[in-house]
């Protein structure tokens, strides 16, 4: 019989036996709710093998990617390592390397990490400050040997992480650095399919690093990004950007401004609705949203009454107080 570690207990799943059944049974508090694969409640993560196929059944291919699996659709095939999705692991210490401003408010910021921190360029990760004030942002760069890890941080009116951010954290300074989480991130395996990507403000950095990741890749298919902005100011790596234009034949850039305030020859209007609206069909395509609540929510929608597949729409809302920060 299997045995199954999560944390410090350890337990064996009988032959037979459903995984959820046996971590109930040895008193586990294991969140669940249909017990047929559909509710997702009871995922967890396998922290050393892969999972049974048959257990990651409906989950996206990201996350499938990242080892998660359906507790109530598992029969163990080997001793596994488990965790709860929110359980974050040991946490690692960075150093701040540099501090770049892309934009009025928006902060490059750039760490080191004391020793190697596993993700996919446009997941989130924990930033924690020594007195435990912690706020998530998005990965905007490939894994790097030296192993360096970019932030977009958006100056908030009241913002209490964002603000020390910009005005006294300091090159020099530590903080503490959850594992990566989140399945907004590039997928290989599909390189023809064509790619569309949405956000607002600092949402552009999982996209950045999406598409760096893409492009390093050797993705064929067309990549689309449209990144919107109330304001000139709002729009930043425009240069960057257009230089990738430049470089890669497949990819597309609409930088987006809503307000009136438009003599820089950017598209006029939102975002979502300048990529949306005319696009006849979205069929096969993947769909990467990162920004604003509401943008992401109707972007959603959009996409798959465009015929885009729920299994191919990855949305990241940047929510102001909790969880990823704008």
């Amino acid at each position: 019989m299997p045995h199954i570690t999560l944390g410090e207990t350890q337990i064996t799943c009988p032959d037979g036996e459903v995984l959820l059944d046996s971590l109930l049974k040895a008193k586990l508090h294991i969140p669940y709710s249909c017990r047929q694969g559909l509710c997702q409640a009871c995922m967890l993560r396998s922290l050393d093998v892969t999972p049974p196929a048959a257990a990651q059944i409906g989950l996206k291919d990201t996350l499938q990617r990242q080892n998660y699996f359906l507790a109530c659709r598992c029969h163990p095939e080997q001793d596994m390592h488990i965790a709860l999705p929110d359980q974050h692991g040991a946490a690692v210490t960075a150093v701040v390397i540099n501090k770049q401003w892309l934009a009025a408010d928006i902060l490059r910021l750039i760490v080191q990490a004391d020793s190697a921190l596993s993700f996919y360029a446009g997941q989130f990760i924990n930033l924690q400050r020594t007195d435990g004030l912690t706020r998530s942002y998005s990965i905007a760069n490939l894994p790097a040997p030296d192993h360096t890890l970019e932030f977009h941080i958006r100056r908030l009116p009241q913002g209490q992480f964002s603000t020390w951010a910009h005005d006294e954290l300091e090159v020099g300074d530590t903080l503490t650095l959850s594992h990566a989480q989140g399945s907004c991130h590039y997928l290989s395996g599909n390189p023809a399919q064509p790619l569309l990507l949405i956000g607002t403000g600092s949402g552009l950095a999982p996209l950045y690093g999406i598409i760096n990741d893409a492009l390093n890749q050797g993705h064929s298919g067309d990549i689309h990004l449209f990144h919107g902005s109330r304001d000139p100011d709002g729009l930043y790596l425009v240069d960057e950007l257009h230089n990738l234009t430049a470089t890669f034949a497949n990819f597309h850039y609409t930088p987006c401004l809503s307000s009136a305030d438009n003599n820089l020859g950017y598209r006029q209007g939102r975002a979502h609705d300048l990529a949306l609206t005319n696009q006849k069909s979205l069929k096969g395509w993947r769909v990467y949203l990162c920004g604003h609540p509401e943008m992401v929510r109707e972007s959603q929608r959009m996409a798959y009454l465009k015929g885009a597949s729920l299994r191919d729409i990855y949305a990241d809302a940047f929510v102001v107080g909790g969880g990823q920060m704008p």
